[in-house]
């Protein structure tokens, strides 16, 4: 069941605002064109809205653009418990949201912590989703490191930021009373032409007694980001609050457990993958993108982007466009089975 929400402001006209049960409660989404069905995902710290440059582009080319508030931010559900918010949770979401839009099946894309959810999804619902995209995180299969003893290592003396996320309240006390600042320091710091110079930066690890936004330089917004397109952000996170989001990070030894069937696993679907070049997610997994041959095999493309920071699809909106467009088009006509005529 699906029922329609107030519409916010947005650049085009014919965007449809929408909320669809899920297992969490209602996930909010937003979705342009019709055609098979390509589900995107969004990341740290971000909403729908940072798809606001692909939706048009994929519904022009023939598809039904759908991109979703991940549970915990917006306008979706914000369950409680930090549990609610482990990976199975996210997959549920997703498969729920395809089935409540009347679908059989999508392809799912997603960026940064969405790139991690829309990689599982992929993974543990091959049966819904018969493509995946990967933008800024490439796709590293679950191993035998619990993953808060490797950011524990990771951070030496001073403490990795997942880390620094894991205990409920502490992060939310440093961004919550001055949330739009704390979100421009943060994407800016990622940004291609606003981030420190690479041998300067230290932006991840945060020292002793310190704070994340310590790390964070200047008052400069990167140019992908307007003052409006930051009231939109700062203005979702004042009314929802950090704590949802962050409950992403709280799951990292969950997921773990829980995943451990699929340790090693591949995804075997037609995949993409669109990195920065001077994003910290490729430079520090570069072992993760040389493994594509076996933790991807049905890798179409590949592509670093040069210049290019974290914020992959808002900073270069036109040239990932064109790439995924272009990917979605290429793909075999079986992998949309209950779409195409």
């Amino acid at each position: 069941m699906s029922q329609p929400t107030r519409p916010s402001s947005v650049p085009w006209p014919d965007v449809k605002h929408r909320l669809v049960d899920a297992p969490g409660g209602r996930i909010h989404l937003v979705e342009q064109g019709t055609g098979p069905l390509v589900l995107l995902v969004h990341g740290f710290p971000e909403s729908w809205y940072s798809w606001r440059h692909q939706l048009p582009a994929i519904a022009e080319a023939g598809f039904r653009a759908v991109a979703i508030d991940v549970r915990g931010y917006g306008r979706s559900s914000k369950p409680s418990e930090v549990e609610a918010y482990r990976m199975l949770a996210h997959v549920a979401d997703n498969a729920a949201v395809v089935h409540a839009l009347g679908e059989e099946s999508a392809v799912i894309v997603g960026h940064d912590w969405g790139s991690a959810i829309a990689a599982n999804t992929a993974l543990l619902r091959p049966d819904v989703f018969t493509a995946v995209g990967l933008l800024s995180v490439p796709y590293s299969p679950r191993n035998g490191y619990r993953p808060t003893d490797a950011f524990a290592r990771i951070g030496g003396d001073e403490e990795f930021y997942v880390s620094y996320f894991q205990t409920p309240g502490r992060a939310e006390a440093e961004i919550e009373p001055d949330v739009r600042a704390w979100l421009a320091g943060f994407y800016a710091g990622l940004s291609a032409d606003t981030m420190p110079a690479a041998g300067e930066s230290r932006f991840f690890f945060v020292p002793k007694g310190a704070k994340l936004a310590d790390r964070f330089t200047g008052d400069t917004l990167p140019s992908w980001l307007t003052e409006a397109d930051l009231d939109v952000y700062a203005g979702e996170f004042e009314r929802t609050g950090l704590t949802g989001a962050l409950n992403r990070y709280r799951n990292v030894d969950r997921d773990w457990e829980d995943l451990a069937a699929w340790d090693g696993a591949p995804i075997t679907q037609p995949s993409l993958f669109i990195g920065g070049e001077l994003d910290a997610s490729t430079t520090w997994m570069a072992d993760a993108i040389n493994a594509y041959p076996v933790t991807l095999p049905g890798l179409i493309s590949s592509h670093i982007l040069e210049k290019c920071g974290h914020w992959i699809q808002q900073e270069r909106s036109d040239e990932v466009n064109r790439l995924l467009v272009g990917w979605l088009q290429a793909l075999p006509a079986q992998e949309w089975p209950h779409a195409l005529p």
